[in-house]
């Protein structure tokens, strides 16, 4: 029987429970297969091979001992455009460099497009394009719901067409392309860049409601999770990964990309075309550090608490206290530290050592 939690056309074993993990050396063989029927229009194409640069042959003469090398490994899941394999030269100490191949995460613009009206170009990693666009009108306030997203689909007419959406919104939407302008040129890892202050944000979104309430010992189990589902990054070592829990640390949807923003875009993008929003009762959990960005889109989708494996920055921590969500920082192992909202969060019999408790 499938999980509510499911997403359409999948179980609930295939999204919540992944596969167990393996030796490093099997992981990096694995393949990025977190993927749902959502990416129908996403880019396929064979993964790339990149070769080496015309210095190459110069660099072959000079170390004698240098073999050819073995055939390439599959960049990944046929049709999977994530991974790239490429040849390097590997270097130990003194021995002589030797060529090998090695998988690159993929990194392509993408240039986001509203009724044909270019609104946004981001650095992103091929792959739930469709999510990613949708998670980005989200967090900016264009759209609530699904049923304001008429179609998204490849603009055929474009010079790069599978690196160009075009979104078409209900026709009683009004877009405010003024305000998306800003959005013009978005570097992968900086979206905002000190573009909004917490009271403009939220004449937006308004601070959360939710009286969730969440076991310590869940909070410590989704790293756990996150890290067997991440398998872009054990092949490449070159994502960010975000996921969305429930309150009791079901997974529900995770996503890789080489921007932590695009990586949190793309699990909004999927919870509002699966109809799932808003998450007022689930946790975020990013890879990386948490920004005053993060805690943004993470509002715009209602969720009450936000999780980072690394530090939140100073404005983030200002931003979830306003907001009245709870931020947690370096999720690692039993320990944690709550930087707000700490109501939220019900000690657990697992927590080794307490974590570092801030006003909310």
């Amino acid at each position: 029987m499938k999980s509510k939690n499911a997403p359409r056309g999948t179980s609930a074993t295939e999204v919540a429970r992944p596969a167990p993990p393996s030796s490093p050396a099997s992981a990096r063989s694995r393949r990025n297969e977190v993927e749902t029927p959502l990416t129908g229009l996403s880019r396929v194409a064979k993964p790339a091979r990149l070769s080496l640069s015309p210095a190459v042959p110069i660099l072959k003469s000079a170390i004698p001992r240098l073999r050819s090398p073995a055939p390439p490994r599959s960049a990944g899941a046929p049709g999977n455009p994530a991974v790239i394999a490429a040849e390097v030269l590997r270097q130990e100490g003194a021995d002589p460099a030797r060529l090998k191949t090695d998988d690159l995460a993929a990194e392509e613009p993408l240039e986001i497009r509203v009724h044909g009206r270019s609104v946004a170009v981001t650095m992103r990693t091929p792959g739930h394009d469709r999510e990613l666009a949708a998670g980005f009108l989200l967090t900016e306030g264009i759209i609530r719901d699904r049923h304001e997203v008429i179609e998204i689909m490849h603009c055929r007419a474009a010079a790069a067409p599978d690196n160009t959406l075009n979104v078409f919104l209900a026709p009683s939407l009004k877009v405010d392309f003024a305000r998306l302008t800003r959005h013009v040129f978005a570097t992968s890892s900086c979206g905002l860049c000190g573009k909004a202050s917490i009271a403009s944000v939220h004449q937006n979104f308004p601070p959360v409601a939710s009286d969730i309430k969440v076991a310590a010992k869940t909070l410590t189990g989704l790293s756990r999770q996150m890290i067997q589902a991440q398998q872009g990054f054990a092949q490449t070592g070159g994502f960010h990964a975000a996921a969305v829990f429930d309150a009791d640390g079901e997974l529900i949807v995770l996503r890789e990309d080489v921007g932590r923003h695009n990586a949190v875009d793309k699990v909004l993008g999927y919870g509002l075309l699966e109809g799932r929003l808003p998450f007022a009762s689930h946790i975020l959990l990013v890879s990386g550090r948490a920004s005053f960005e993060i805690m943004q889109k993470a509002l715009a989708a209602r969720i009450p608490v936000v999780c980072a494996v690394s530090a939140p920055s100073s404005l983030a921590a200002d931003f979830a206290r306003a907001s009245n969500q709870t931020l947690v920082g370096f999720l690692r192992g039993e320990g944690m530290n709550i930087y707000a909202g700490a109501q939220r969060i019900v000690p657990g019999p697992n927590r080794s050592r307490p974590g570092r408790v801030l006003p909310a």
